[in-house]
């Protein structure tokens, strides 16, 4: 009989070998890929994701690194390519900008497997990527340092990390597209991490004898942020995975979820303001989210199953991509959630059960009457006796292999996991196959299911100013300052004055269809489209079809621009008519150092040429 317990470990294997596949330059599935680069899935067809994410990539290794420290040091040498791979990604000027002067071009989502910039229109910036990166080679480094190799991570690692808090630093209170890359505003996962990237940047510099202003300046702000009552829905009793988005959704996401993961600290206590597994928010939206799934009318797979039981879990429930389904990486990281709360009432020696968190304890307790807000059952010393304590965790405990027997229900013997199962019997994968995230959240589960943590970060004096939000919130940023990694193979750089301008054009388009824009310089492609700027539509309605890209441009030049269409299925780019295109100039008024991301100009322009018409694919 195979138990959940060899499942587990026959399906480990299977995720850490999947995971290598998909890493250049010697992965099996991966063949084009670069070193240390991460691609997503191999699969290049409906959907494409052949490519490489800077959060996925991130989540990824940070995962090989808890590996490598947990005893497998054989993948030490990918984390050296990824160190080089990173700093090397750093440079490449991309759509959402450059490393120099303004390290805007940190927020690019994604590129091509090769490294270089991916140009079609994307949900850009994502602010999540360099705060995961830099908490994946911070970790790394640390280990290093314990190590006598503080030589090496000052000159070689640190460069790589500081770009990345300088960024964090300065763009943390700007809208970023969230984890899903569908909608633009303030994202409960990103600020969480944005959080942990500075506290623990802040505590390698200091090993270092090295200082980080962004870190000891902005984390505590962050964290003001993170506890405030924006994130909070006091009265349906659950964190919102997304605010300030414009646009309607319940909040209910499963970005909250994975917040606590990324955060996760052993030892941190149940009350922190990290938000931690154990937090009574973070059991209350727990409940409420797999609660949501639970409905047979939005999963019908999830029906008649026990309340007790776990379920399958999507991204919210609002969602259509590929009809809105669960997903491998969502629901186990429900399982994890709940060994990571374990874990830390272990450590602690006592579960408190409040108002917040009451309506979890009593879905998960073995006696309705062990569920009283006001409660506080610690563990007893005498061994062999079934404590209140040790049932509550026996349960939960319970609770959690029961969502990863999901997975295992649906999981193909091969071991394969896609990026989705049918939420429709008999739950088929769907979706991009072999995905990276997935197998790494297998891992991932796998070890705090083993009773193995990764190290601290939580700080433990309560004294710590990075652990003492302000007592008012403000919006505030540093300016961070960036320069190549090039002790880890990055290019050097030149700077070059510029001012932003903003390009707005109206243009009516069909779905599918994009606008990009394209110049007589270089930040504009040369007129070549393979390096047009791709123009953002999330301000576009049908009173007023805006297209915009805020690009800055070499101060005090006059320079020629146009629009130009991109069709959906490959028939071709659409250009404005000649005249139109010929005409349309900008004059770029001087730059000023520091505030290169200021708009210092403005286009507004109506496209004027034929229109585009869906290839029907």
């Amino acid at each position: 009989m195979i138990t959940l317990t060899s499942n587990s470990q026959i399906e480990q294997k299977i995720a850490l070998d999947g995971v290598l596949a998909n890493i250049g330059p010697n992965g099996a599935r991966v063949p084009g890929a670069g070193p240390g680069i991460v691609i997503a899935s191999p699969t290049k067809e409906n959907p494409n994701y052949f490519y490489t994410w800077t959060r996925d990539a991130a989540l990824t290794y940070k995962t090989l690194v808890d590996e490598f420290l947990f005893g497998n040091k054989a993948l030490q040498p990918y984390i050296e390519d990824y160190i080089h791979s990173q700093a090397v990604l750093q440079t490449v000027t991309n759509p959402s900008g450059k490393l120099l002067p303004s390290g805007a071009g940190l927020g690019e989502p994604k590129f091509n497997a090769d490294g270089s910039r991916y140009n079609g229109n994307w949900g850009r910036p994502q602010r999540d990527g360099p705060a995961l990166r830099a908490i994946a080679l911070i970790e790394y480094s640390n280990y290093l340092v314990k190590r006598g190799d503080k030589k090496r991570v000052k000159e070689v690692i640190w460069p790589v990390i500081a770009n990345d808090l300088a960024y964090v630093g300065q763009y943390w209170n700007s809208t970023t597209f969230d984890l899903w890359e569908e909608v633009s505003g303030t994202s409960f996962f990103t600020t969480q991490s944005q959080y942990r990237s500075l506290v623990t940047g802040s505590q390698l510099a200091s090993s270092l004898g090295l200082s980080c202003e962004a870190c000891t300046s902005q984390a505590p702000q962050i964290l003001c942020f993170l506890n405030s009552p924006a994130f909070f829905d006091a009265s349906k009793g659950h964190l919102l995975g997304n605010i300030n988005i414009g646009s309607f959704r319940s909040g209910i996401d499963a970005n909250t979820l994975l917040g606590p993961l990324a955060s996760f600290d052993v030892n941190a206590p149940c009350d922190s303001p990290t938000l931690q597994p154990c937090h009574s928010k973070v059991l209350s939206t727990f409940k409420v989210l797999v609660d949501t799934f639970r409905d047979p009318n939005l999963y019908p797979i999830n029906a008649n199953i026990p309340k007790t039981k776990g379920v399958a879990l999507g991204r919210y429930p609002e969602d259509i991509y590929y009809t809105g389904n669960p997903w491998y990486l969502i629901t186990l990281g429900a399982a994890e959630l709940l060994y990571d709360a374990v874990a830390q009432w272990e450590r602690q020696g006592f579960v408190s059960i409040d108002k917040t968190n009451l309506a979890f304890f009593k879905s998960i307790s073995p006696s309705p009457s062990l569920a009283r807000a006001g409660t506080v059952y610690r563990a007893w010393p005498v061994l062999n006796v079934l404590s209140p304590f040790s049932a509550i965790l026996n349960a939960v405990t319970a609770y959690a292999d029961s969502f990863v027997s999901v997975v295992q229900k649906y999981t193909p013997p091969s071991g394969s996991l896609a990026e989705q199962f049918l939420k429709t019997a008999p739950g088929t994968p769907i979706s991009a196959d072999n995905l990276t995230w997935s197998f790494a959240s297998f891992l991932s589960m796998t070890h705090r299911r083993n009773k193995q943590f990764p190290p601290s970060w939580v700080p433990t004096s309560s004294s710590s100013l990075l652990l003492k939000p302000p007592s008012q919130c403000a919006g505030t940023s540093y300016k961070g300052t960036y320069a190549p990694a090039t002790s880890a193979g990055a290019p050097q750089l030149n700077v070059t004055c510029q001012s932003t301008i903003l390009f707005q054009v109206n243009a009516s388009t069909y779905y599918g269809e994009n606008i990009y824009l394209t110049g007589n310089s270089s930040d504009l492609g040369n007129w070549d489209l393979g390096q047009a700027i791709p123009m953002q539509s999330s301000n576009y309605t049908s009173e007023r079809p805006l297209w915009f890209a805020k690009v800055p441009l070499s101060a005090g030049e006059n320079i020629g621009y146009a629009f130009v269409r991109e069709q959906d299925c490959g028939q071709g780019w659409i250009w404005e008519s000649a005249v139109d295109a010929g005409n349309r100039t900008v004059s770029v008024p001087p730059c000023v150092v520091g505030e290169e991301e200021v708009v210092r100009g403005e286009t507004d322009d109506a496209f004027r040429g034929e229109g585009g018409r869906s290839g029907g694919c």
